[in-house]
């Protein structure tokens, strides 16, 4: 009962949050655990955040027109949707086929499977080459590719990292950068979104509690994803910088057992933000 009359007090508040063309939207891995009990609700609650933009790819099990009917039912547009990396290299038609099913315009890939102990040089050529090759098609189909770096592609590289190699060789895709990740990895997020201002297309919205220190594994506890402002990473500046650059969506993922009161918390915040 409570949890419901926070997200009522908040919904006047975070309905409107768009900016210059920009709207706050949730990765749906956010409630994965939600869906397994009640899909329906789920969405239902994420229409009650006043949330309309919306990143997924999956049914849940459902009917491909169940489910979207539900995503009408409450005002969600799939706007952006995942696709593995198997998928990318040898069966990109299934993911343009998935694209159009939900009427997306973004397509995300969140991870490339490696060894732990090895990514160097030569996965990342070759992630980069998949990643042009399908990005290629994608944009002939009117999709937009966009890579989500998850902290093992900050390793260093001549002058800078793995990731200033797939960056600069990013000639038929685009970015999708979680603040949280970059920064666990040893980037400065903020810092990736000055020096390639036309890569990062989209961003995943993620803080992290104070005093965790990173790594380039790509790994970390999901309860270390804190409610947006409190954490260590600089939202206001990553905010500002995307609103900037026309940054069109910014999806909250929150993949803590509390998101469910921590994500209308965010979305407060980020109504404060000029």
């Amino acid at each position: 009962m409570m949890i419901k009359k926070v997200i009522i007090a908040v919904i006047f508040l975070i309905s409107s949050f768009s900016t210059q063309g920009q709207e706050v939207g949730l990765q749906l891995y956010s409630l994965r655990n939600q869906f397994k009990m009640d899909v329906s609700n789920t969405l239902g609650l994420i229409n009650e955040w006043g949330i309309t933009k919306i990143e997924g790819g999956e049914t849940y099990d459902m009917p491909l027109e169940d489910f979207k009917a539900l995503l009408v039912e409450n005002d969600l547009e799939m706007v952006s949707v995942g696709a593995s990396f198997g998928d990318l290299e040898n069966n990109v038609e299934k993911v343009v086929q998935n694209a159009e099913d939900f009427g997306a315009t973004y397509v995300m890939c969140a991870w490339v499977p490696h060894d732990d102990n090895k990514w160097g040089l030569e996965e990342t050529k070759h992630a980069t080459e998949v990643f042009n090759t399908a990005g290629k098609i994608l944009k002939q189909n009117g999709l937009v590719l966009a890579y989500h770096p998850h902290g093992y592609e900050f390793r260093p590289y001549k002058n800078g990292t793995l990731f200033d190699y797939m960056a600069q060789n990013a000639k038929d895709f685009t970015f999708e950068l979680d603040v949280f990740w970059a920064q666990h990895g040893g980037a400065d997020p903020l810092a990736l979104m000055k020096k390639y201002p036309k890569k990062i297309t989209l961003l995943h919205l993620k803080d992290m509690e104070k005093g965790i220190e990173g790594n380039n594994t790509g790994h970390e506890e999901d309860d270390t994803n804190v409610v947006l402002g409190t954490g260590q990473i600089d939202i206001s500046g990553i905010v500002a910088e995307a609103k900037k650059l026309g940054i069109e969506y910014m999806f909250i993922e929150d993949e803590s057992k509390n998101v469910v009161t921590q994500v209308p918390k965010s979305l407060t915040y980020l109504k404060t933000l000029k």
